[in-house]
């Protein structure tokens, strides 16, 4: 008898494979590594002479150096407020909406409907958001001329306050993604076992206790995965932040400062990439990998310290 012949499956799986492999290198490895290849070439001007030389030349003169006016640092520091001023209310707000549509005991109507109202805001581009809150707040918008009716704004407009500035693009930023991560936090919710809520309410436990004791605990993979990927979002903050400002008045971080009071990281990276007189590929190049390095560590610790301990405690 002959013997049948087998088909090899796994070959065709690898040809699944190929495509995506093809795009990640050509798309997402090469430029990576030219962006590390570019911030170890340092160029500047001597006269009409420009001098080129390999090495952290880029790192010791415009991220640890004087050069550099410690601007990356600073907007660093802008990014992460930034950040923190959406993600708090946010992560409130998506809980307690998320526990609400999730409740037995409520039985909502319509929860359907008001999760793709509440989803909407992230369907709109980022674009279309950040030029209607500018013209909302700009110095003659509507928003502007009733809070300066109110004498809570001067005749400059609210945007000459650095602070008012970040609060409106940090309510932007809330307000676009709460909807995205309710959706996100209903489902793990939802993936929760039944009975345990079930067992708990036959103990007499209400719906505080409920979500304190078994929502919570459980839903912290879910919490995990919310916190981390926000981080890596927010740190790459640009196209609210920019189209925003993009012309408007400029706040100075305190008297000398080099940049913008809303000035992100990935703006500051785009000024230095953008054909013109302040072209400088190394140091954006430089501040990229700073960028990389911080997070890649600020995932590295979320993770550690949501992470599920064994019971040996490890």
């Amino acid at each position: 008898m002959k013997k049948q012949k087998t088909v090899e499956h796994g070959k065709y799986g690898l040809l699944f494979i190929v495509p995506f492999f093809l795009v990640f290198f050509v798309f997402q490895l090469y430029p990576l590594l030219y962006t590390f290849y570019n911030s170890l070439i340092f160029s500047a001007k001597n006269g009409r002479n420009i001098i080129e030389e390999t090495g952290f030349g880029n790192f010791s003169h415009y991220v640890f150096g004087s050069d550099g006016d410690g601007e990356v640092w600073k907007a660093l520091g802008v990014t992460a407020v930034l950040w923190i001023l959406n993600f708090i209310p946010q992560i409130l707000l998506a809980l307690l909406l998320a526990a609400w549509f999730t409740d037995v005991r409520y039985h909502l109507k319509g929860t359907g409907a008001y999760k793709v109202i509440m989803y909407m805001p992230n369907i709109i581009t980022a674009a279309t958001i950040a030029v209607l809150f500018y013209s909302l707040f700009e110095t003659n918008g509507p928003f502007t001329t009733l809070l300066r009716s109110w004498g809570m704004a001067g005749d400059n407009g609210i945007l000459r306050s650095g602070w008012a500035s970040l609060i409106i693009i940090a309510f932007i930023q809330f307000w676009m993604w709460y909807g995205n991560t309710m959706i996100v936090l209903t489902a793990g919710i939802l993936g929760i076992n039944p009975a345990l809520y079930e067992a708990a309410m036959v103990d007499g436990a209400n719906s505080k206790q409920q979500f304190f004791k078994i929502t919570l605990p459980l839903l912290k993979p879910i919490l995990q995965y919310t916190l981390v990927t926000s981080a890596i979002g927010g740190l790459q903050m640009f196209d609210i932040p920019q189209l925003f400002n993009d012309g408007g008045p400029i706040v100075k971080l305190g008297s000398g400062a080099s940049i913008n009071s809303t000035t992100t990281v990935m703006m500051l990276i785009k000024k230095y990439t953008t054909a013109g007189a302040t072209q400088n590929m190394g140091r954006a190049a430089a501040y990229s990998i700073v960028l990389f390095v911080v997070t890649m560590a600020v995932s590295l610790v979320f993770y550690k310290v949501t992470q599920e301990k064994s019971k040996d405690g490890r």
